[in-house]
């Protein structure tokens, strides 16, 4: 049985997907893997570009009626998978392919369950730096990272854990940070290598700053699926010292307690309770996604 399934998500990339398809198809029958490309229902001629390959005995395409998102289409593809690692590419052109058997390599000298590929080799302009770093670091507060690249587009990791968590995963451009910091909060292996990209040729990126809003939503939504303490705790603290210092000057002075006091003291009260709660809720969906259900 083969050891790799390329994962490919395709949006309305006919323009590259002529010259890339053939050159993974010849990487693929090289190096004995196998090759997954989602059609994410593109509008172009993506379709027919890959209905041109479909003899191919190493390509399995899937066609989507309509646009699910890049993580919808990641999914798909890791659902249709049988080997034992899956690694995904972006469908742009930008990845060497190259990387891909260093990656295989990496996985395999550490024993990873996941390997990012950490981008080089090409400059970003600096309001998608500024979006990435702030991503990062707000992933940082809430859970303790070492990957500095959770966004990466290239990442290699064990199938079958993989498709226990891809559950837990968004379908759009959030999946990739997602993905990676459930991996982490898991307790599995994950380590980063650096890997080269190039420009775009063809086709308008896909990331905006509503990208980047979604993805600081999502990596809220996975802390508070695993540590709800982690968010609603300080804010619980937060509440209670600042209405026990605004309330304390009255106090003393013989004026009882104030309106605004009661109001935050309640506050916090009710945010420790409400994680509290949370944290019942949490150990229970855990336990249905470490059972399989």
């Amino acid at each position: 049985m083969n050891d790799l399934t390329i994962i490919m998500p395709v949006y309305n990339e006919e323009a590259s997907l002529r010259v890339l398809i053939p050159e993974l198809l010849e990487f693929c029958a090289d190096n004995g893997f196998d090759l997954i490309v989602v059609n994410d229902g593109s509008v172009d001629d993506t379709r027919k570009i890959l209905e041109g390959h479909g003899s191919d005995p190493r390509l399995t395409t899937i066609h989507n009626k309509v646009n699910k998102g890049y993580g919808g289409a990641i999914k798909a593809g890791i659902e249709k998978a049988d080997t034992r690692h899956v690694i995904t590419l972006d469908g742009d052109g930008q990845h060497y392919l190259e990387d891909v058997l260093l990656l295989h390599q990496v996985m395999f000298e550490n024993d990873a369950d996941m390997i990012v590929g950490r981008r080089t080799g090409i400059d970003d302009h600096w309001y998608r730096r500024l979006g990435k770093g702030l991503i990062r670091g707000i992933a940082k507060m809430l859970m303790p990272i070492d990957i500095r690249d959770l966004n990466s587009g290239m990442k290699i990791y064990d199938t079958a854990l993989a498709k226990k968590y891809i559950k837990l995963c968004p379908d759009g451009m959030a999946y990739s940070d997602i993905i990676t910091l459930v991996f982490i909060k898991q307790k599995h292996l994950v380590k980063e290598c650096d890997i080269k990209i190039r420009q775009r040729n063809t086709g308008v990126s896909t990331i905006s700053t509503k990208t980047a809003f979604d993805t600081v939503l999502e990596i809220i939504n996975v802390v508070i699926l695993f540590n709800p303490l982690r968010i609603f705790l300080p804010v619980a603290v937060a509440f209670l010292l600042v209405g026990t210092l605004w309330g304390l000057p009255f106090l003393l002075r013989g004026e009882g307690i104030s309106i605004g006091t009661l109001f935050m003291i309640i506050s916090g009260l009710i945010f420790f309770l409400l994680g509290l709660l949370a944290e019942q809720l949490s150990l229970i969906r855990r336990d249905q996604v470490n059972s399989g259900n």
